[in-house]
This record gives structure tokens, sequence and C-alpha cells, in this order.
């Protein structure tokens, strides 16, 4: 079974306004059997202000949240999969100002060399063990970045992102 919940508000504000990416995805429980539901949150992904000329990438970390209920069996799994937005390719996104992009990724490693999508394109899942009877739940963090020296013209631009959760 799976839940699908769409991450919107991805936006950036760049120079001279500050600047943010937003993950938010709406708790809506999925039945995976008649005794169990499963439902996924996401938290901000704050960059705060983009500086083209600056000497290192804009980073920022956010969370998706996994919380399940019901019987849940010992020895099965949460996959937790993302779409990769407008670009098509889950291993090189962008934010859109109409015409005007900014690349962006989101990644499953602090590292941030792992990009976060749907197994394709290099990209990887996020999974855990289910290991409780009546409860589960599981936070994982996500890890943003935006590419420095990137020459974009002021204003906010977004992306919208599906999050997947398998169970």
């Amino acid at each position: 079974m799976s839940y699908s919940g769409k991450i919107s508000g991805f936006s950036l504000v760049i120079l001279p306004v500050s600047a943010a990416i937003g993950i938010f995805a709406f708790p809506s429980p999925a039945k995976a059997c008649s005794l169990c539901s499963c439902s996924a949150s996401t938290s901000n992904v704050n960059f705060g202000p983009y500086q083209p000329t600056a000497s290192a990438p804009t980073d920022a970390i956010g969370t998706v949240s996994v919380n399940c209920t019901g019987v849940i069996a010992l020895f099965g799994s949460v996959d937790v999969a993302a779409s990769a937005g407008a670009s098509g390719t889950p291993s090189r996104r962008i934010m859109r100002q109409g015409q005007n992009t900014l690349e962006y990724n989101v990644y499953v490693d602090s590292a941030r060399t792992l990009p976060f999508g749907d197994g394709s394109s290099g990209s990887r899942i996020l999974s855990a063990s289910l290991n409780g009877l009546l409860l589960f739940g599981r936070s994982f963090a996500i890890y943003g970045r935006i590419p420095r020296n990137q020459w974009a013209r002021a204003g906010t631009y977004s992306d919208t992102v599906v999050i997947t959760v398998r169970y």
C-alpha cells in the first residue's frame, strides 16, 4: 500500500529579499490493511538569503516524518520516495519563477551526494524497518542545497515535489 502527499511551497527569494524553501506534506492516512494506517509530514527547509557570489553553496536541513498505527509487521519496511519536481529528474532539480530557473536539490545524506528521489537517475529512497506492534514513527533528515554562482533574477522561485510512502 502507499500514501502520496504533496510537498508544496518549495520557494526561494533571492537577495535582496530573504530566501526559503518550504516542504509540506499534508497528513492523510492510507490503509495498508484493515488494521493499519500511515501518514507522512515534512518540515521546512529554510535556506535563508541566497547570495550568488558566496564562496560556498547555500545549505539547509528539513525532515520527513512517517507515523503508522495499528498492527504493524515486525519484519516489514517503510520506504519514502520523492518525485523529480519540475526538472523531471531527481538528480538535478530546478525551481521556477516564470521562465527563470534556479538549480537546487534535496539529499538523503549530510554530505549532499545522494539525491532524494524514487531510485531512478542515481537517486535514493529513504527506508526504515517497521519495528512496532501498535505504533511506529520515524523522522528522516533531508539535506537541501542551492549551488553557488547562479545568476538568477530576484524573486520567489518554487517547485513541487510529491512524497510517496510505501508500506
